[in-house]
């Protein structure tokens, strides 16, 4: 079986990793006006040598800064587009787990003016990224979906977009920029993530769409051909992959559902070279979705769950991973966590000794399925 030299690679992860005490405590810090800005920063920048290194040890190819800068995998995206103001809605959002509901309220964004490009956003952290790894360095960003589904037509002010084609028009002219510039910037490996893609296979998740103004049944396709629009001047080389997830934070979820409802047009009519999918337990439904998956395009499995500590067995990850071959080509497919380690700062519920563990089953067992990591 062939090594891949370009992203997604066999052993590959999401994005974001849990949070050492020392950034933990920098951000403490900082808000309480204990320290500066560039004190922080400098904390940050030796979490994210550790983080790297860590990666790089472990044998991964793919290499991000574990979002170790943000308090959320996609508002501090967001919050830099030009229109978008940050709101308190206190809108709950339920999340589930097996020992119950935990109700978070996350911040939230409303459009308030035109959207506009005003500065490559994550460019620094890209570029202080990029200057610490011997291997590719992968920068994570909120898909443009994002913008869209916290809150529907009713977080855009009707009197700046009377008309949702021209807002979202202007939103994936911002992003085509924005992947022009890291293009620019050196970046080759751009994962974009879009939790609303795994939500949209939930009835309930479709019936919330439909009362905030959008369509249920069809807004799968509103959003893939949005990001098609943002790719639409994609650089030469880069690599772009999307991740989904049924929401995650503090190891509990949203959403449930198999991928049945938007598989088909998300494999082949999504411009992306490959798919992070979410398949570590039942509410991820079968493998059967696969099989639209065209020869192109590449899978990356995420068996390997960062909601518990306790460690699969490498057993168990082959097994599965035969079950997807069944509908997929072995050649088209890799490995990874189901999700990032921390999507916001508070981080899943295991230790960074646990999530090394993990990192490296992953990396063993796909040089023993496929011959290389």
């Amino acid at each position: 079986m062939s090594m891949r030299t370009t992203p997604p690679f066999r052993a590959d992860h999401v994005g974001s990793l849990l949070r050492t005490p020392e950034v933990l405590k920098a951000r403490e810090d900082f808000a309480a006006g204990r320290i500066t800005a560039e004190e922080k920063r400098r904390i940050e920048d030796e979490g994210i040598r550790r983080v790297v290194k860590m990666q790089e040890e472990v044998g991964l190819k793919g290499i991000t800064d574990g979002e170790y800068r943000r308090a959320s995998w996609h508002m501090d995206f967001i919050y830099q587009i030009g229109g978008i103001s940050k709101v308190q809605d206190n809108l709950k959002v339920k999340f589930h787990n097996e020992k119950g509901d935990i109700e978070f309220t996350p911040a939230a964004s409303r459009v308030t003016g035109r959207l506009t490009f005003e500065k490559t956003i994550f460019a620094d952290d890209f570029l202080f990224l990029k200057s610490v790894t011997k291997e590719t360095p992968k920068l994570t960003i909120p898909s443009p979906s994002m913008v869209h589904y916290r809150g529907g037509r009713a977080a855009i002010d009707p009197a700046v977009y009377p008309d949702m084609e021209q807002f979202w028009a202007d939103l994936t002219e911002v992003y085509a920029r924005q992947i022009e510039e890291l293009g620019r910037l050196g970046c080759t490996y751009l994962q974009i993530d879009d939790t609303s893609l795994a939500y949209l296979n939930d009835p309930g998740q479709r019936a919330y769409v439909d009362q905030i103004g959008g369509d249920g049944e069809h807004q799968h396709l509103t959003y893939i051909r949005n990001i098609n629009r943002a790719l639409a001047r994609k650089p030469e080389g880069m690599r772009v992959c999307t991740h989904m997830c049924r929401g995650n934070f503090r190891s509990s979820w949203v959403a449930s559902g198999g991928y049945d409802h938007v598989a088909e047009a998300l494999f082949n009519e999504l411009n992306v070279d490959g798919y992070f999918m979410e398949f570590d337990d039942e509410r991820s439904g079968t493998f059967e979705p696969l099989r639209f998956v065209p020869k192109n395009k590449v899978v990356v499995l995420g068996l390997v769950t960062t909601k518990r500590p306790a460690l699969e067995s490498k057993d168990y990850l082959k097994r599965r991973i035969d079950e997807a071959a069944k509908y997929v080509p072995l050649e088209q497919l890799c490995l990874s966590p189901q999700c990032g380690f921390s999507s916001t700062v508070e981080g899943n519920e295991l230790t960074i000794e646990d999530q090394m563990a993990k990192l490296r089953l992953i990396v063993e067992t796909a040089e023993e399925v496929w011959g290389s990591a």
